[in-house]
């Protein structure tokens, strides 16, 4: 049997006064030259993909939900930006008459950058989508579009255009799209509550893996945790040496899952300005921006790396002092 020395970095305070004051031998004082948990394990290496694998997931929904927040914010920055007047055919009105005249109305509103009329063949082609193209409209009563665009930074009174309108031309409504803009920021605002959603998820299951982890840890090695209070090892002592241990693997997990997200989402940015230019390219910007998460998105994810290694440590500092709480 091999003999233990005292390691130079062991605290004479960490052990119980017997220990402490020389009532035992040195040859029977801990050196732990080697960890009291094994690093290169099974368990160990399970618990540390499944870490990988929950951190994984996070950076995903992290950059998932900055990237339709950033979206969602850009839609909205230009649908706020964009006021829409529609004039409805009526019967013994010109409407082409009105169309000039809720032109010049919304053309006078301060605040106003630009006012553009859709001719009817351009508003006939807006309904081909569900109508389907080559049907005759003439006898519908297809209302005309007029498409303001606000100055940037400006705030034209509404309240005094829809007046105007009212006033001079009676089949003319305005449309702030207010109702589209406030179903936009619902729906960011339920991405941002279904991610952390999903990440309270991770945290639990992570939590829940550590759990399971140190009870196997410390079932496994109770012949030496007995033996370390048998010559007077404090609880903390040994508590603080199985967390470094699950702090080790939660930032290994971390950084291998964290580390891959990251690099997806470069990928996926490196892609998105090749095909920058292109149609495909156009139509996929149209929806999801310029699908770059920013510096704050990768510092989120870097954030969650060093999260989930902090909570896989306290969740085993926990387990490990109700345990040896039973074991006295």
């Amino acid at each position: 049997m091999s003999t233990i020395e005292p390691h130079p970095d062991t605290n004479a305070d960490e052990f119980d006064e017997p220990a402490a004051s020389g009532m035992y031998p040195p040859e029977l004082l801990p050196s732990f030259e080697s960890p009291i948990v094994p690093k290169a394990t099974i368990a160990g290496r399970a618990l540390t993909a499944v870490i990988a694998i929950m951190t994984f997931l996070a950076s995903l929904t992290t950059g998932a939900v900055m990237l339709v927040r950033a979206a969602a914010s850009d839609w909205q920055s230009e649908v706020a930006r964009e006021l829409t007047i529609q004039v409805r055919p009526a019967l013994g009105r010109d409407i082409e008459a009105e169309i000039v005249q809720a032109t010049s109305i919304a053309r006078a509103s301060p605040g106003v950058a630009e006012v553009r009329p859709y001719s009817k063949d351009e508003s006939a082609r807006l309904l081909e989508p569900w109508l389907g193209a080559g049907l005759a409209l003439d006898d519908l009563p297809v209302p005309r579009l007029i498409v303001m665009r606000i100055a940037s930074g400006a705030r034209p009174d509404l309240a005094q255009l829809r007046q105007l309108l009212a006033e001079q031309v009676p089949s003319a409504s305005l449309d702030d799209h207010r109702g589209f803009v406030d179903r936009m920021r619902a729906m960011a605002q339920t991405a941002v509550l279904a991610g952390l959603g999903v990440l309270v998820l991770v945290l639990i299951a992570t939590m829940l893996s550590v759990t399971f982890a140190t009870h196997s840890a410390m079932a496994t090695n109770q012949p030496v945790i007995e033996v370390l209070h048998f010559i007077g090892a404090k609880d903390n002592f040994i508590a603080r040496h199985l967390q470094r241990h699950f702090l080790g693997l939660g930032l290994k997990g971390g950084a291998i899952g964290g580390g891959g997200a990251l690099a997806l989402f470069m990928v996926a940015e490196l892609v998105d300005r090749w095909f920058r230019g292109t149609a495909a390219g156009q139509q996929f910007a149209a929806l999801f921006g310029t699908f770059s998460i920013g510096w704050d998105g990768y510092a989120a994810m870097l954030a969650q790396v060093i999260l989930i290694a902090c909570v896989t440590a306290l969740a085993s500092r926990i387990t490990v002092t109700r345990m040896l709480a039973r074991i006295h």
